[in-house]
């Protein structure tokens, strides 16, 4: 599901060049849930986006669900992202005058979808994700771990086959991360979703299936 190899990336800052990511290679399966950790600046969220398509990399070669990346055009690659994968980040990045509903309904509503095609998955996703009694709430009315679980019914809207969450449980309390790592991993096996999570708590490893360490930008 997801293959890259020899992923290699590196920032400008000032007169310095910092290499941020060298010759990663790596593969994840489809259906699998694997967990990407290593210390502050390792380089796993750069990875991430770079994986995602969010930020490109300087050299090598990424495949998600067998397409490459790099031969696709620009409106292939942004048609990808909003059908094969879904994002859920540390910042839940909810619309703060929409309701529950109206953020999931996001993604599918800028593909072009029509509300009523989609109505049913949405409820499906509001059970799901426990928020049915919510769907009429605003964020400001919800708790972090209800925003993170609307966040990451928004990234499954469209049916997407991976899931890239970046620090999904960084900016909750323990009880509200655990409820969010079991919702994740019940996704996963629920829907079949492949999904990479970078995360720094050791504990957060014990959801997944497989763990990949990154250390000073290069796998260990």
């Amino acid at each position: 599901m997801i293959k890259a190899k020899n992923v290699s990336k590196r920032f400008t800052i000032g007169q310095q060049k910092l290499q941020v990511l060298k010759d990663v290679s790596l593969t994840v399966e489809a259906g699998e849930f694997v967990s990407l950790m290593g210390p502050s600046g390792s380089g796993k969220s750069t990875l991430l986006y770079i994986l995602g398509g969010l930020d490109k990399a300087d050299a090598g070669s990424i495949s998600i669900n067998g397409k490459k990346i790099g031969n696709l055009s620009d409106s292939d690659e942004s048609a990808m992202r909003r059908d094969d994968i879904g994002f859920v980040f540390q910042a839940y990045n909810l619309i703060d005058n929409l309701t529950v509903e109206e953020n999931i309904l996001i993604p599918a509503l800028l593909d072009g979808k029509k509300r009523s095609a989609v109505n049913e998955r949405l409820e499906e996703l509001l059970k799901a994700v426990g928020l049915f009694e919510h769907r009429t709430h605003r964020p400001m009315e919800l708790s972090g771990g209800q925003q993170q679980r609307t966040a990451i019914a928004r990234a499954l809207i469209n049916r997407p086959k991976v899931v890239f969450a970046d620090e999904p449980i960084g900016n909750l309390d323990s009880q509200n991360g655990k409820e969010v790592l079991e919702l994740l991993s019940k996704l996963n096996k629920q829907y079949g979703i492949t999904i990479l999570m970078v995360t720094h708590f050791e504990e957060s490893t014990r959801y997944g299936d497989r763990v990949i360490r990154l250390r000073d930008g290069k796998l260990v």
